[in-house]
């Protein structure tokens, strides 16, 4: 098993900052930098480089992160055989994972709480992010499993389909649009707030108006917004049509204080996938996570 100090490097290494380790470990960013220089002692040379308010590897830290990930990989190997063997051996385990948005806040919790029941000794650490920024925490090792929205699909990555989601047009109960149903001209002259760039929202709407013949820059973009509450908590407190994940405004629409637009021709759908790096998917803590969410979520649908 690799030792805490070897396991406290690994975060630093990783998040390349005492800070942000800190906060992942709860330790006192003194703890850390005291088992970093007992590593630096017995190893006999500088691990990281300071620049200022900011670190970078050594040559020697860098060689040793990638031992240390190719020992925690056979680490976790060797648990699974193990378990497999043993089902009573149960090993603290770290499950980190990213999600965008409207997985994290609206699908995840009552699945990780299943899971945690079911499975108490292992820590789950959730990432929540656009899908962009979860595909690239992925490719830098930063994470071991993400779920996203469809995106340009990468060689190097496997995608496995988990659910559909509807995306929806969408204004508060007080804008005249509510009364309305729109055609695909209208959308020019409309008021509309968005999802940042990098948003698998934005690029559903993007795609489907693509499809349409309508361009993004003909559109009366008033605002753009980084995450789906931020965007749904603008669009109830003005009078602009937005594009929401309806599984974001369940309750909202259950209490009239948003209003579907209904648009005529224009049906946006997504697919949410789990992506895990090639070479991974036998990893048996990634693939036990996803049959158990597969298998809750068609349960509670």
């Amino acid at each position: 098993m690799l030792s805490f100090r070897h396991q406290i490097f690994m975060e630093v290494a990783r998040l390349l900052s005492f800070t942000k380790a800190s906060h992942t470990l709860f330790l006192s960013q003194s703890a850390i930098s005291k088992h970093i220089k007992s590593l630096e002692y017995f190893y006999k040379t500088g691990l990281f480089e300071r620049h200022g308010t900011s670190i970078s590897l050594t040559h020697t830290g860098q060689t040793l992160y990638n031992k240390l990930l190719e020992a925690n990989q056979l680490q976790d190997e060797l648990h699974q055989e193990l378990q497999q063997i043993n089902e009573n051996f149960l090993p603290p385990t770290r499950l980190a994972m990213g999600a965008s948005t409207t997985i994290s806040l609206y699908v995840l919790p009552p699945v990780l709480s299943a899971y945690l029941q079911r499975y108490p000794t292992i820590q789950i650490n959730v990432l929540n992010r656009n899908s962009n920024n979860i595909q690239n925490a992925l490719l830098a090792h930063e994470i071991d499993l993400g779920i996203v929205e469809e995106l340009p699909r990468l060689n190097t990555l496997t995608y496995t389909p988990f659910i559909t989601d509807d995306v929806l047009a969408v204004c508060s109960a007080k804008s005249s649009l509510g009364d309305r149903s729109l055609s695909l001209t209208d959308l020019p002259a409309i008021p509309l707030a968005l999802r940042e760039n990098g948003s698998g929202t934005l690029a559903v709407v993007e795609e489907g108006l693509r499809q349409k013949g309508i361009s993004m820059a003909s559109l009366r973009v008033l605002i753009r917004l980084g995450g789906t509450e931020a965007l749904k908590n603008f669009v109830l407190a003005d009078t602009c049509l937005a594009f929401l994940p309806k599984r974001a405004i369940l309750k909202e629409l259950a209490t009239g204080e948003l209003v579907e637009v209904p648009i005529h021709d224009l049906v946006l759908q997504r697919t949410f996938y789990f992506i895990q790096r090639k070479g991974t998917e036998n990893n048996r803590l990634v693939s036990t996570f996803i049959r158990f969410t597969q298998q809750q979520y068609s349960q509670m649908e």
